[in-house]
């Protein structure tokens, strides 16, 4: 397929190639989980065992911010069947522990700041003794007054020893004196939205005879985990292994080792294995959340509507730790002015700490945030212009060689003009019938109070842009190992599979290369190599890339010696479905017999060129690669009581290549429904810092009657030439866009502004008529 090609497809699990494979990059190849999941024996953490197995359970603080004025653990310590009872004074090694910063003490130990801190952990021989020890342990509490508004968060006293300020970038970019003849706007407020797995979090823990420990949970950065685990057990890193168990999709939930640690401690203390298993409440106080933000927007453009100036003030609130909150401003920061061209750029950036529950790493961190503040203006800057909203877009629109407000130049395809071109022409859906057999099209349902006259339909639009790979100098390094013999190929690489498929592609690389049909990925721990995190696509494009590498070396060693026999190069010969040929059709054998029983290997890494940190004016080549994407919404909104019912997303991605179409496809689907859930239920509402209703009953996932028709309008299929496979990250972008689409479609619907999501019912009635 040639570079610069498109893939036109009417819905989301139908994605059309123009050739038909059975495996190999480009086909549909199943994941290799998918049935062992569907039949219920994929092995969840949840579902370990061990001889001898305790249980343990976790006391967290009721209290947002108090300070811990006595911990007496007797009585729990004297509950039968108890076996061990550890608080911060038993932590042998590091007391604290961040990804970032070591910000975040394993359990606290004079002050608790948040929601469902951890203050100790029991382990009993049984689940229900493991729970009432841990109710058993009296914790005298002096509460202090909680500091929940993130604009307070400035002048309060410090919440932490680092202070209460994690991040602070000044971008400045242009000439600030630059105005717009017409200038636009508004307060922006996104809430908190929570990953919300539906597998909670569970691990064991095993003690070692070498006095060490090995942890089986659901890591995405296992190897960053035992570091973390091993400096507050007091231990080397080689003492602790991670062995990563079935992830049931992963984002922030599995990526805090706070989880982890207890579970060492309490197998190290008792020598016993020790399983933990959070329960829905816990889960919710536990892990990160997407950051609450606040934005102020002012944009200024010319008469004609092109943009002149940004200005903006983006305050993300971090909760009581600082985890990856510098690393969402920086993307937050950067892609401000989204993918349009900005000749001048001014935007302050903070990320601080509360005593709220903590943020962290989400799908598209910091871009979904500005991306509905920014596509918020450009809707305002076309009603004040008169400007049909898409055709606004169409004249800012990012393209290759561009400079973002960084002063980076986009190196990377940047189709952004046809992605918006693409959905914009795609056909509407039609209205729905004035028939009662159509009172389900209607927003709230068949049961629904509303009434079809009061149904008005709205359309809108937005572009959304993610970065991939990690940024600002993240040294972004992955290896790999294949192994074939025997027609079997076995690819070695802790790449955790969280559900992007990385597994299945790299089954489809090692085929492709290697025209071998029985491929293996094996299970990841720490003994092997690092292979990084499972985010921002870097699986797809730094471990693909080293599994491609790797399955390059093994084939030259296996048609070295046919090369060398017949006189030619190995360049003039090829492996297609499992045989071997030259370009003269002289030489022809399969993949097998050119091994004859030998066993071939190779190891390799795959690391991309290096990036920089952004400099004290927001400066700086900060991002490896950048991808886009355009959603048409459309909605249909009852004007009277405020109700919302997605009709249809209309999606264009830019995906640089396709090498899995059906499950690509899956990628953005999913993306686009998690998005409709920052939309217009997910927010974890919390009271004076305290989490109100952390369970499904409270905090409201779209389930299948709220997902919409999601439309795969166009696939651009431009292949960025320093990734691997030139494929882009796919599943991030969606997330990102999404939101802003749907909120676009209300205003269209009610004529009101929309600046909060998820978006209230109040805010989707009508405007009243101006007199």
């Amino acid at each position: 397929m040639s570079s610069d090609a498109t893939t036109a497809v009417p819905t989301a699990p139908e994605v059309p190639r123009q050739e038909e494979r059975e495996n190999g990059l480009g086909a549909s190849v199943p994941a290799a989980d998918a049935r062992a999941k569907t039949e219920g024996t994929f092995p969840y953490a949840s579902d370990l065992w061990a001889e001898g197995l305790l249980w343990a359970a976790v006391l967290r603080s009721p209290h947002p911010h108090a300070r811990i004025v006595s911990i007496d653990t007797s009585a729990a310590a004297e509950l039968p069947g108890v076996r061990a009872v550890v608080t911060h004074a038993d932590v042998p090694g590091d007391p604290a522990y961040g990804r970032t910063v070591a910000d975040r003490p394993v359990f606290a130990s004079d002050i608790v700041r948040h929601h469902g801190e951890a203050i100790a952990a029991v382990a009993a021989d049984h689940p229900d003794t493991a729970r009432l020890a841990a109710a058993a342990i009296a914790v005298e509490y002096e509460v202090l007054e909680p500091v929940t508004d993130p604009e307070k968060a400035f002048a309060a006293p410090p919440l932490h020893p680092d202070g209460n300020l994690i991040r602070h970038i000044p971008l400045r970019y242009g000439d600030p004196d630059v105005t717009g003849e017409v200038i636009v706007e508004g307060l922006y407020r996104i809430g908190r939205q929570d990953p919300a797995p539906i597998g909670a979090e569970a691990g064991l823990a095993v003690p070692r005879p070498d006095g060490g420990v090995e942890i089986y949970t659901a890591s995405t950065d296992p190897h960053t985990d035992r570091d973390l685990a091993a400096a507050c057990f007091g231990l080397a890193p080689e003492q602790v292994k991670v062995v990563v168990t079935g992830v049931p999709g992963a984002t922030s939930d599995r990526e805090d080792p706070g989880f982890q640690i207890p579970l060492g401690l309490l197998a190290l203390r008792t020598g016993c294995p020790v399983k933990l298993t959070a329960t829905r409440e816990e889960s919710f106080l536990g892990h990160a959340h997407r950051h609450p933000t606040l934005l102020r927007y002012r944009h200024h453009a010319d008469a004609e509507g092109r943009l002149v100036k940004v200005e903006a003030q983006i305050l993300l609130d971090a909760g009581a730790y600082a985890d990856h909150s510098a690393e969402s401003l920086a993307a937050a920061v950067s892609f401000a002015c989204g993918p349009y061209v900005v000749p001048h750029a001014f935007v302050e950036g903070w990320a601080v700490r509360t005593n709220n529950p903590p943020s962290g790493h989400v799908r598209g961190e910091g871009a979904m945030q500005v991306c509905a503040a920014y596509e918020a203006q450009m809707d305002k800057l076309a009603a004040k212009l008169g400007v049909d909203p898409a055709e606004l877009r169409l004249r800012n629109v990012l393209a290759t060689g561009d400079l973002l407000p960084t002063g980076q130049t986009v190196t990377c395809p940047a189709p952004v003009a046809e992605l918006l071109g693409a959905v914009r022409d795609f056909p509407l859906p039609p209205l729905p019938l004035d028939d009662p057999e159509e009172d389900w099209l209607l927003p709230g349902g068949p049961e629904g109070a509303g009434e079809p006259g009061a149904v008005r339909r709205g359309v809108g639009y937005a572009l959304g842009m993610v970065h991939m790979l990690g940024a600002e100098g993240a040294d972004e390094v992955s290896t790999a190992t294949v192994k074939v013999q025997d027609g079997v190929a076995t690819v070695i690489c802790a790449a955790v599979d969280t559900g992007s498929g990385f597994g299945t592609l790299a089954r489809q690389i090692v085929q492709e290369t290697l025209g071998v049909d029985e491929v293996h990925v094996a299970s990841v721990d720490t003994d092997q190599p690092p292979a990084g995190a499972a985010t921002h696509g870097r699986h797809t494009w730094v471990s693909g890339g080293a599994v491609e590498r790797a399955a390059k070396m093994v084939r030259t060693q296996l048609l070295q010696p046919l090369a060398h026999k017949f006189g030619m190069s190995t360049e003039l010969l090829q492996i297609t479905d499992g045989k071997i040929t030259s370009y003269d059709g002289v030489l022809s054998t399969t993949v097998t017999e050119a091994m004859d029983g030998k066993e071939l290997w190779a190891t390799a890494q795959c690391r991309p060129h290096p990036t920089e940190p952004l400099d004290e004016s927001g400066q700086g080549d900060a991002f490896v690669g950048l991808a886009f994407c355009a959603i048409r919404a459309v909605v249909d909104v009852d004007i009277e009581l405020g109700s919302v019912r997605v009709v249809e997303m209309a999606v264009a991605q830019d995906v640089g290549r396709v090498l899995n179409p059906a499950q690509l496809a899956a990628r953005i689907e999913a993306g686009v429904t998690q998005g409709v859930g920052a939309a217009l239920t997910e927010n974890l509402r919390t009271a004076r810092g305290v989490v109100r209703h952390p369970d499904f009953m409270g905090y409201a996932l779209p389930t299948a009657l709220d997902a919409p028709d999601i439309r795969i309008v166009k696939l651009i299929e431009e292949r960025d030439v320093v990734a691997p496979f030139g494929a882009k990250a796919a599943s991030a972008v969606p997330v990102v866009t999404a939101p802003a689409a749907v909120a676009s479609a209300v205003r269209a619907a009610t004529g009101r502004p929309v600046n909060r999501l998820p978006i209230r019912p109040q805010a989707a009635v009508a405007a009243p008529p101006t007199s």
